[in-house]
This record gives structure tokens, C-alpha cells and sequence, in this order.
């Protein structure tokens, strides 16, 4: 069914994990980016920021008021401090987070373009690539009621790997929190060519999943629908398919829910993705509808398009919650109020 304003008792029902805090894992480096964004060739300027799918995510949720660690490991050096000082500012406990004596804080570099942002990564053998799956027998994944992956981190190392897929080899029932994945595919860290096996397999094991359509097409056949990845992936509980510029659709136990981008004049699309999956947990933490919660990860990317960094500020609580009661009419217009190629969803111009 498509989200409407009135939702059913079924609908407002639905399956969320625990209460309990959220624990985030995966790798954050220091980020390099042409302030105004440029070709990185000829700027006069970069600005220093920080850069992780996984601590966007626990950044975005520290800011709809979730309790949420982040779980990782950085160099003993500069930039590790700088990360770990950023993501702690914005409300995420970092007190579990490992520093490396012997492995180097990971860099990227930005480069805007034409045709998208270019991502450079300098993280080869950085001290998030050695995380291993003891991290999971451990404070905090042990107390957690959500445990939120994506699929860069089983593309950095064997170890890293090994992570992921012993968080998922669990079957769903037996496991003692929830795990959500976002799929992520980052094509430069799979040379191997098996990220389409290995993402296929980890996503199907998850309990909540997100993908955006082009990524999913272009990992398993340019043929696949919306309607179509739900039958690739047909044991998560919750599956959330971004249509770039179009919409967001959640498979759910309570039906098929599709609630329209909203529109933005977009300065840097990256993290934009993080944002939206940020919004959406946080959404579904709260115990709101699935059509509210997809509303929560539209309005959460737009605080991710309108900054050159990864993250950046929500509108105020009362800007949301007028934004989560509108009419679906409503809502529908503030989609259609812009160009086509302006989305608070999407993300995809990183090539790896």
C-alpha cells in the first residue's frame, strides 16, 4: 500500500527492535573537501571534516535524541583525535572506540565535479581494516538492542569481514538485538569482483536493510524492479529501497509503504544516504509508522545535501514534527516543488 496520512492500527504496530541503545561499527576518516566545493585540482581552500557511513549514521540518530556508541578503531595520531573529538561532539559515546598504535588514521579526499563527487581514499592498512569479530563479544554490542552495519566494512579486510558476517550468521529469532545493513556498495573496494555474493548474502541475513535501486541494479541485474529486490531479499524484516530523485519504499510486515523524496537545492549529496537511514531508525526506534519513519529519512537527508561535510544540522523539532503530520497531499507537493535531480535520498555519485 502507499502511505497515506491516516495510518491502521496494523501499520502502527510494527515490528521495531528493542529499546535499548544503538551501537554503530564500521571505519570514519578524516575528510578533505574543495570549500566552496570545485574541482579539487583547482581549489583554493579544503575544509577538514570527518567521514563514515556508520558514524553518520550514529551522528544523525545522537541528533534525534537516540542513545547511540560508535564502535571502531583509529591511529594513535592527529586525525584520529580530530574524528574522535568530532563524532563525540555531536552526542555519539566513543568511549569504546580502540586507538592503534601501528595502523594510521584513514584520509579521503573529496573531488566535485560535473558529472558528481569523486571520492580519493587513503585507508589501506588503517586501524579500522584490523576490527574483528571480537569486537562482538564485548561491551557494547553486548547491551545493545541495535547493532547497524553497512557493506563497506566487509570489503576493508578479511578480519573486517569475518565481523559482519558472524554479527548475521545468527538466524534473526536467536539473536539478542536486532542488526540493520545498509547495503552501500563501494565498487573500487571489491577488485575481486564478489561483492554481488557477498552483499546478497549479508543483507538477506539482516533484520533491517536499506539499498538504493541503481546500487541494487547494478550489483544484480539492471532488470530489477522496487518490487523486485523484495523478492531477492525476502527474509530481512524490514526492506527499504531508495528510488534516487522519486521515492523511498518500505517492505514491512504491516505491507508495502512508498512516501516521496523531498526536493532541496543539493550543495554536496554525499552522507546523504547515511542521513536518511539515520532518520528512518530513529523513526523506527520511536515507534513511529512506517510512512512517518520514511518521512524522518527524508527530512534527516536534507541536513546532509545542504552542507559540504557529511553531517549537518536538523531542522528544529517543530519544523519536523509539522513536516511528519502534513497531509499525504501535502507532503506530495513539497516532493514535486523542485527539479527532478534535486533528492533528499540520494547518494550514489560515489564511485567506490
Amino acid at each position: 500500500m502507499t502511505g497515506t496520512g491516516t495510518e491502521s492500527s496494523r501499520a502502527r504496530n510494527s515490528w521495531r527492535p528493542s529499546t535499548g541503545r544503538v551501537v554503530c561499527i564500521g571505519e570514519t576518516m578524516a575528510a578533505l573537501a574543495p570549500d566552496p566545493p570545485e574541482p579539487l585540482e583547482s581549489a583554493g581552500r579544503l575544509s577538514l571534516s570527518v567521514a563514515g557511513a556508520e558514524s553518520n549514521v550514529a551522528m544523525y540518530l545522537a541528533d534525534h535524541g537516540i542513545p547511540v556508541a560508535w564502535l571502531s578503531a583509529l591511529g594513535d595520531d592527529a586525525l584520529g583525535k580530530r574524528v574522535r573529538a568530532a563524532v563525540s561532539a555531536a552526542g555519539v559515546d566513543v568511549s569504546y572506540v580502540r586507538t592503534d598504535a601501528h595502523h594510521p588514521t584513514g584520509l579521503l579526499m573529496k573531488d566535485p565535479g560535473p558529472a558528481g563527487t569523486r571520492v580519493h581514499y587513503y585507508r589501506a592498512g588503517s586501524a579500522a581494516a584490523t576490527l574483528g569479530p571480537e569486537l562482538l563479544d564485548h561491551e557494547p554490542v553486548r547491551s545493545a538492542a541495535l547493532l547497524h552495519f553497512t557493506g563497506i566494512t566487509p570489503a576493508l579486510s578479511p578480519s573486517c569481514r569475518e565481523l559482519v558476517t558472524k554479527a548475521l550468521a545468527t538466524p534473526a529469532d536467536a539473536r539478542p538485538h536486532a542488526v540493520s545493513f545498509d547495503v552501500n556498495h563501494r565498487p573500487d573496494l571489491w577488485p575481486d569482483g564478489d561483492a554481488a555474493t557477498v552483499l546478497r548474502r549479508l543483507a538477506d541475513r539482516a533484520d533491517i536493510v536499506f539499498v538504493g535501486l541503481d546500487e541494487a541494479q547494478g550489483l544484480w541485474g539492471t532488470d530489477l524492479t522496487v518490487s523486485g529486490l523484495r523478492r531477492l531479499l525476502p527474509h530481512p524484516r524490514i526492506l527499504v529501497v531508495k528510488d534516487g530523485a522519486r521515492a523511498a519504499t518500505a517492505f514491512t510486515g504491516s505491507g508495502v509503504h512508498t512516501v516521496p523524496a523531498l526536493r532541496t537545492t543539493v550543495v554536496e549529496p554525499v552522507g546523504a544516504g547515511d542521513a536518511f537511514a539515520a532518520g528512518f531508525l530513529a523513526g523506527l526506534l520511536r515507534g513511529l509508522a512506517p510512512t512517518r519513519a520514511l518521512r524522518l529519512g527524508h527530512i534527516t537527508a536534507l541536513s546532509a545535501l545542504q552542507v559540504t561535510a557529511d553531517h549537518g544540522p536538523l531542522p528544529d523539532s517543530q519544523r519536523i514534527g509539522h513536516l511528519l503530520a502534513l497531509p499525504a497531499r501535502e507532503w506530495e507537493t513539497l516532493g514535486r516543488a523542485a527539479a527532478p535531480d534535486q533528492t533528499g535520498v540520494h547518494d550514489r555519485t560515489l564511485p567506490g
